[in-house]
């Protein structure tokens, strides 16, 4: 199987993919519903493709996982659970460098409403302008601008109040 050229539609969708990745573990704060939410959004895409204009490829593809993942949070019931039996065959996921830091972090980030980690996960991780974040959500500049304060905000508070150490004193 052939690479596709950069500059066609499928290259430009494959350039995509590791912003989109992240995306969608940001949104489904999972790993496996994020693969899921990812497949899901590229196959729209490739299905969809006559209804793309041309303008925002990035923008257009936002605005499809952001309406694939709320579509699917209306529709499904909160805590699927596996039997344990079906789950002896799970590989266990890779151990990180520095398991309390990306913990602390996790529960930061997870502590944000869905509307705050999304804009800050475009803006900050991604890298993607307030603009283009408006218009992938569909909400004014202000709100975006509001909402990734109040993120930044909520995060700094959470991680500060997990790094309080107490010290004896010395007698």
């Amino acid at each position: 199987m052939k690479t596709p050229a950069p500059e066609s539609f499928e290259g430009q969708i494959l350039a995509l993919l590791p912003s989109l990745r992240r995306y969608s573990r940001s949104l489904t704060r999972s790993d496996a519903d994020g693969e899921d939410l990812l497949q899901d959004c590229v196959e729209k895409i490739l299905t969809r493709r006559g209804q793309w204009r041309g303008l925002n490829l990035r923008g257009w593809v936002l605005t499809i996982m952001t309406n694939l993942y709320r579509n699917g949070r209306r529709g499904k019931a909160r805590g699927g659970l596996v039997e344990l039996d079906a789950a002896e065959d799970m590989a266990a996921p890779e151990p990180v460098a520095d398991p309390l830091e990306c913990a602390r972090l996790n529960d930061a980030l997870n502590s944000l409403s869905e509307e705050h980690r999304a804009v800050l996960m475009l803006i900050v991780i991604e890298g993607y302008s307030y603009s283009e974040v408006a218009a992938a959500l569909d909400i004014p500049i202000g709100t975006v601008m509001s909402r990734l304060s109040r993120a930044r905000q909520r995060v700094a508070e959470h991680l500060k109040a997990d790094n309080i150490i107490t010290l004896r004193r010395p007698k």
